[in-house]
């Protein structure tokens, strides 16, 4: 099982292997596992460090993605709690850079055994907008979303990127972001974007008891700051900290900040 888990996620196991204590980096909707690059040097010298690719993504097993599989974000916890078990590890440090938050999340309910801390970078229980709930985007914003995508992917992939990732004075940042965005199969991309921008796990929010961070960056076009307040109030045991960056990736425009939220909080 274990190496079939590790081909199917692309796992690189970096760090201090020998650690007691593991870090887990799980990455958001257009990237892959290098978009943690600029934060594991803080951390490699005290813990055993695991990155990985959700399937869909970068070096994952193209085999293995399936839209009837992966039409909820469940299959993706199932996922990283199968990534958790191959390499025996408990007492994890999870970080979940946007819809891998959610996503560990949903794993961290299912199995609490085994995860310690959970870092959640931009994350978001619903996208869109309801009564009394502010999430960002109306379904039409949405429906258009979608048909860019179907229509033009790398078109929509030269939009979206630079929004995202803000930092117009760094159009690097944006440059690399559509790169990833471009390595993705678009069936997949556009699949696998209708399951996280139409997903709603409000319910299962609450249900949380692990200790939680909550990283939150200004203008963040996917996931604003009233979504990370409903986050706040709804976990048990969790704490909200600005970060200063703009856009949706602080832990690639300003992983220093990031790093010294993460230290501060574990």
């Amino acid at each position: 099982m274990k190496e079939t888990v590790i081909r199917k996620n692309n796992i690189k196991i970096l760090g201090d292997i020998n650690s007691s204590q593991a870090i887990v980096f799980g990455h958001g909707f257009g990237t892959d596992q290098k978009a943690w690059s600029g934060i594991i040097p803080a951390f490699e010298d005290k813990y055993k460090i695991v990155v990985y690719d959700n399937v869909g993504a970068g070096g994952s097993d193209p085999q293995a993605f399936s839209p009837n599989k992966y039409d909820t974000l469940r299959s993706y916890a199932a996922d990283l709690i199968d990534i958790c078990e191959a390499l025996q590890m408990d007492n994890i440090i999870m970080v979940g850079h946007s819809v891998s938050g959610m996503i560990s999340v949903l794993a961290a309910i299912k199995r609490p055994d085994l995860f310690s801390k959970l870092i959640l970078i931009g994350a978001s229980p619903r996208y869109l907008n309801d009564e009394n709930y502010i999430g960002g985007f109306d379904q039409s914003t949405l429906d258009q979303f979608y048909a860019q995508m179907a229509s033009n992917y790398f078109a929509w992939v030269s939009g979206f990127a630079p929004a995202a990732m803000a930092n117009s004075d760094r159009p690097l940042l944006a440059h690399d972001f559509a790169e990833t965005l471009k390595e993705i199969r678009p069936d997949i991309a556009q699949s696998v974007a209708k399951v996280i921008f139409q997903s709603d796990y409000r319910k299962e929010v609450p249900l949380l008891n692990i200790n939680t961070l909550l990283l939150q960056a200004n203008n963040d076009i996917a996931v604003p700051l009233e979504v990370a307040q409903y986050l706040q109030h709804n976990i048990k045991n969790s704490t909200l900290m600005m970060v200063d960056a703009e856009g949706h990736f602080p832990h690639i425009s300003a992983p220093e900040e990031v790093v010294s939220a993460i230290k501060t909080f574990i």
